[in-house]
């Protein structure tokens, strides 16, 4: 059969058509296709001569009936900001029904009651469900550093007769039935350029060539007989190629350029996918979830309503915190959201008082807002900025020259950043875990060797940035701002120096370069060693930090590895320049 005998067949199974003329009606398809339609499901022994389903048509509904249903509700789902840092995009409510729980309930009224549920960030909301609706849930640990491929290949034994749902999606009418007859993906009538998919002239999804517009992929598919099998492998493979990591199970569904799944096409004011708060907005104004923490302080402080909130779009996600940039009248504005694990790192008190002592200098960013509580912070979006670009020698040195000027007004606070108490504080958040460096013990006692020198050098004290990394430094037109200060405290200045280095994983002839650069060519030969031992101590620092967000989900790839590199490679050079100066 194809696509549009077995549309025909399956309008049959749920109702009789006493003519050909209003089966064309209820499917879509022209008369004149009803009429060889059913004219070719009679010869294959489908229809009887009276139009109704012979056996072979029961048996083939009974092969491809629907058992189960896989929900996908393990992403943080980024782009919900700041909503997603209240609650999993899946438990939005519109109209007061959180999404998932309509989902469920459609899947009930279809006859769909084994459905699993593949969770992840927030996954403890998500635990009432099993008492409230019989459902399993399935946890994917990896949710926040690779993409719901993983997530589906988590429920890779049930996707035989399986319906696949994305959590953020609300139909106004059911997409699910008792019976299906093909395996399908649901995708709209709407265009969309983002899309890699289009409905060909043989009803078949193709993925679209250059220059062509797609057809918005909604994400919802039935799966049956052999693509299950075809579904099932393809992960199996592709997820252990580093190269599938951030990918969408979709890609795992492709073979010679087409999708193996038919097309499902629905007009587009029937499905909605929520991925921003204004998407949700437009669907539910009233909905809860609308009045976030985050919202309320962005309307306390700009003296607006939320209607007056537009362009909410996520940023990058940093390595310490989720931001979104937001326009209210003509201005554009960042809030920075503290991430995962965040308040057992830093001080929010600490931090206030660092922008209380440098806000007036202009230093920093314009700051609207910033709690001493909970780490929210509205800063002035900066128009035409771009950050350091390390590579870049022009750069460096204005970076350099910036730092110089800082350090020499003498700011002051009252607490310290403590490199080695820092070292320890980060380790004791692993619990008990050991690190994942074989040689971890080693590495460390080695570093504590270098204490007694940097701490017999001469230093003058002040408060230092300790995060002064080039993606920190932002440069509008002739000016340098240097952002995100909630790590900083009074230290020695020359561990910015370092910091900027292995941030921008610079080699020792950059190294070098960078120190020169300071002190405009005149560093004291043991302030160059100690900078050598400040290399190597701060990376074993951020080796730690890194350790301990990886275990709260944030995975940062070569940028830990090479943390753990500096502080082993600088200890040797910080060892053997004092060495020679022993022996000198």
């Amino acid at each position: 059969m194809n696509i549009q005998e077995m549309d025909i067949l399956n309008i049959l199974k749920k109702g009789k058509y006493s003519t050909q003329r209003k089966l064309a009606e209820e499917s879509g398809y022209s008369l004149g296709t009803v009429n060889q339609s059913v004219k070719a499901l009679k010869e294959e022994g489908y229809l009887d001569q009276n139009i109704c389903l012979t056996e072979k048509a029961r048996r083939e509904f009974e092969e491809n009936k629907p058992k189960q249903a896989i929900i996908l509700a393990a992403g943080a789902g980024m782009r919900m900001v700041p909503i997603n840092t209240e609650q999993p995009k899946g438990l939005l409510e519109v109209d007061g029904e959180p999404l998932i729980e309509r989902i469920i309930r459609q899947l009930k009224e279809a006859g769909i009651f084994d459905i699993k549920i593949i969770v992840g960030f927030m996954k403890e909301r998500y635990e009432y469900l099993i008492d409230e609706f019989q459902v399993q849930l399935i946890f994917n640990k990896s949710y926040g550093v690779k993409g719901n491929m993983f997530s589906l290949e988590k429920a890779k034994e049930f996707l035989e007769n399986a319906y696949i749902i994305p959590c953020d999606i609300w139909c106004r009418e059911n997409p699910f039935h008792t019976d299906e007859l093909y395996a399908w993906y649901m995708v709209s009538r709407k265009k969309d350029e983002n899309s890699t998919v289009k409905v060909n002239r043989k009803r078949e999804l193709r993925l679209v060539k250059d220059e062509e517009t797609g057809s918005r992929m909604i994400g919802i598919a039935y799966v049956c007989g052999d693509t299950a099998k075809i579904l099932k492998n393809n992960m199996e493979r592709m997820t252990k190629n580093k190269s599938f990591y951030y990918s969408f199970w979709e890609e795992a569904a492709i073979q010679r350029n087409k999708m193996v799944f038919l097309p499902n096409e629905v007009q587009d004011e029937n499905v909605y996918e929520i991925n921003t708060l204004e998407e949700l907005r437009d669907l539910d104004e009233n909905s809860n979830q609308l009045n976030s923490k985050a919202i309320e302080t962005i309307l306390e402080t700009l003296k607006c309503d939320a209607k007056d909130i537009h362009e909410i779009q996520a940023l990058k996600k940093g390595m310490t915190n989720r931001s979104f940039r937001f326009r209210f009248k003509d201005k554009r504005y960042i809030m920075r959201i503290p991430g995962e694990g965040t308040n057992r790192m830093i001080d929010r008190k600490q931090e206030y008082e660092v922008y209380r002592t440098i806000l007036e200098e202009g230093i920093c960013d314009p700051i609207c807002y910033i709690s001493p509580e909970n780490g929210y912070k509205i800063t002035e979006f900066l128009e035409n900025a771009r950050v350091c670009d390390p590579s870049v020698p022009e750069d460096v040195r204005r970076c350099m020259a910036y730092l110089r000027s800082m350090h020499k007004k003498k700011f002051e606070v009252k607490h310290v950043f403590d490199l080695f108490c820092e070292i320890e504080q980060y380790e004791s958040y692993w619990e008990g875990e050991p690190s994942i460096y074989i040689d971890y013990k080693k590495t460390k006692d080695k570093i504590y060797e270098l204490k007694q020198y940097v701490d017999n050098q001469e230093k003058e004290w002040t408060l230092t940035h300790i995060d002064a990394v080039p993606d920190n430094f932002l440069f509008v037109d002739d000016r340098i701002y240097l952002i995100d200060w909630e790590y900083s405290g009074m230290q020695d200045p020359h561990v910015d120096i370092a910091m900027f280095a292995i941030y921008a994983m610079y080699d020792r002839e950059q190294v070098e370069q960078l120190i020169d650069y300071y002190f405009l060519g005149r560093c004291p030969d043991n302030v160059r060693t100690k900078i050598y031992c400040y290399i190597a101590v701060c990376g074993l620092l951020w080796s730690n930090w890194c350790e301990y967000k990886r275990i709260c989900g944030v995975e940062f790839g070569e940028y830990s590895l090479r943390q753990y590199r500096y502080a082993k490679e600088y200890y040797k050079i910080a060892k053997s320049r004092m060495e020679d100066r022993e022996e000198s």
